[in-house]
């Protein structure tokens, strides 16, 4: 792998010498065709052998930004797409698309390549994050990564929030096992083994014990990197291959491999250790299953060392290439039970986690349920939308009015536009008051009433706002918005305040009001100095919100420069904080 590598990186110097446009200095590329070695009985390229190559490339991005070693801390969740067959060309891709203390998130690009047709299609994508480590004592602080290109602005401000999700993974899992509704969910629609009385479906179950798997491998030179560690793509492919075991063991079958939720890697391994691997089939979903696997390992007499757990899903697919149905499994008591029902929440959360992070702004419809267990992943897609909204690079200016600028994009689908303005208040101070929403109908005259309904943290509240009917007398209208507020993450950050649409089973939609939504909304406030910040408002106007503004941006009204200068008064009135409001929440 090493020989790979170093020829890999002087092709791709070669490469850049002969490139005119941008290049991130961190980006590394690598391509590989799938030889007969690298491939399954089935003649398509090993995933353990692909995950191999991912974290190569991944790692050698790291390292030329951070300039020293790095080691894989983690490797978020992948969806595979795509097979890829012998003959084909595997394209990988990876660049650093953010720099924090110590850590860096890497961004990676899997394609395929048919070198007879000329055809290119995508195969996975993936974040990873690595570590840096230096050889001395002095404390690692990465350099700062500057985002040239339009996507990479974008890659850059999401990492934040990816970043804020990784650290609060095991929590999300931890609250969805706890919740009693969830607890019912599995009690009514599981299997509950009864002796003596067992249905045809449970006669039909295959234990899981049947499906364990347990192998163990010396790590050798060949297996390290250049520091000595055992490579953490190496074990990757080990954990794939054992869990590929336990899979056909309950299917009779090759089965492929669709997601793998996100590898930790809690400790390192060496040259010398002895590596043990098991596996396990945790649960079935008709058409699918969850695979347990996880690596320990251990030198001499010492005791076992937890390296990494990963939780992998099959299919077996029949000729038609559809997926087959595959048996209930019988669980375990005890441990084998509890790996069922965290089987069962995993599921759960990858389909809410796959439904709104991959929901695009304009499909219908725009609100989603909102329930505790999907919260992460709605302020994740909140925040993201507000981002990627005020990333864009087409922004128009229509009109403008003493210092306060309105702004538009006009696309097939949506019109979105941005009200912006320097005020003489601190940007913390700025953020403190326009993201107290309970507040807003003080300077907003859209706002007729705002209520709190739930606080679900610190971070994030979930309001219901009444705005004035449109036409004389039309019926006044209602939203449910979640509210998700983010500081800055290091200088130069801006603060965040994103606004969109959700559904409450308790407040569904009455007669009385017109409920409407809000696709995409918020604040972005930025420093301008110690005592100047620049607000900027945006907003997808979808049908409830369009009425009013049109007018605005049809040049026929200023209504948008007397809110804002009403937002400034606002602000100004508040500049400084009182010992009382100090002291509350918000």
């Amino acid at each position: 792998m090493a020989s790979e590598s170093s020829l890999m990186e002087n092709l791709q110097d070669h490469h850049l010498e002969g490139e005119g446009q941008h290049r991130n200095p961190s980006e590394v590329k690598m391509s590989q065709i799938v030889l007969p070695c690298h491939a399954n009985n089935c003649r398509e390229l090993s995933i353990g052998q692909l995950l191999k190559w991912m974290d190569c490339t991944a790692c050698l991005s790291a390292e030329r930004h951070a300039g020293c070693p790095c080691v894989t801390a983690s490797v978020d969740d992948i969806y595979f797409e795509h097979t890829i067959g012998v003959g084909q060309v595997v394209n990988i891709k990876a660049k650093v698309n953010r720099a924090f203390n110590s850590s860096m998130e890497v961004g990676i690009e899997v394609s395929c390549e048919d070198l007879h047709s000329g055809r290119h299609w995508r195969v996975c994508q993936a974040f990873a994050t690595f570590v840096a480590r230096r050889t001395g004592t002095n404390k690692v602080q990465l350099k700062q990564v500057v985002p040239c290109t339009h996507r990479e602005q974008v890659e850059h401000s999401l990492a934040a929030e990816r970043r804020r999700m990784r650290l609060i993974h095991h929590d999300i899992m931890q609250d969805l096992l706890n919740n009693k509704t969830f607890q019912r969910s599995i009690s009514e629609g599981g299997i509950v083994y009864v002796p003596g009385a067992e249905s045809r479906d449970e006669l039909a179950a295959v234990s899981t014990e049947r499906t364990r798997v347990e192998s163990v491998e010396l790590v050798l030179p060949p297996h390290a990197n250049h520091q000595v560690n055992t490579f953490g793509g190496q074990i990757m492919a080990w954990m794939e291959n054992v869990a590929n075991i336990a899979a056909s063991r309950l299917c009779n079958a090759h089965p492929t491999l669709r997601t793998i939720d996100m590898f930790y890697f809690r400790g390192p391994s060496q040259v010398g250790d002895r590596l043990i691997l098991k596996a396990i089939v945790n649960n079935t979903f008709k058409n699918s299953m969850e695979v347990g696997v996880c690596a320990e390992a251990y030198q001499g007499e010492e005791p076992l060392r937890h390296i990494n757990s990963a939780f992998m899903t099959f299919e077996v697919l029949d000729e038609n290439g559809r997926p087959r149905p595959l048996p209930p499994i019988k669980p375990e008591p005890q441990e084998g039970r509890r790996r069922y029902q965290e089987a069962l929440a995993r599921k759960k959360i990858r389909l809410d986690r796959k439904y709104i992070i991959s929901c695009k702004q304009t499909e219908v419809p725009l609100s989603v349920p909102w329930d505790p267990s999907n919260q992460v992943y709605l302020s994740y897609n909140n925040v993201s939308a507000l981002k990627m909204l005020a990333a864009k690079n087409s922004w128009v200016l229509s009109s403008k009015k003493n210092l306060v600028s309105l702004y538009t994009v006009e696309e097939s689908q949506s019109l979105c536009f941005r009200v912006e303005s320097e005020v003489d208040v601190p940007a913390h101070r700025a953020f403190t008051l326009v993201s107290d929403l309970s507040r807003r109908h003080e300077w907003d005259q859209h706002y007729t009433l705002c209520e709190l309904l739930i606080r679900v943290n610190e971070d994030d509240c979930i309001y219901r706002v009444v705005t004035p009917s449109v036409g004389e007398g039309g019926k006044v209208q209602d939203f449910i918005l979640l509210a998700s507020r983010r500081l800055p993450c290091e200088s130069g950050d801006p603060y965040v305040i994103a606004l969109q649409s959700v559904t409450l089973p308790t407040h569904p939609p009455t007669e009385e009001f017109n409920r409407g939504e809000v696709v995409c909304a918020g604040f972005i406030i930025y420093e301008v100095s110690k005592s100047v910040s620049k607000i900027s408002y945006y907003n997808q106007a979808g049908p409830g919100v369009l009425p009013y503004i049109s007018t605005d941006i049809a040049g026929l009204s200023s209504s948008f420069y007397s809110t804002f200068c009403a937002c400034s008064q606002y602000l100004m009135e508040n500049r400084v904080t009182s010992p009382l409001l100090a002291s509350a929440t918000l």
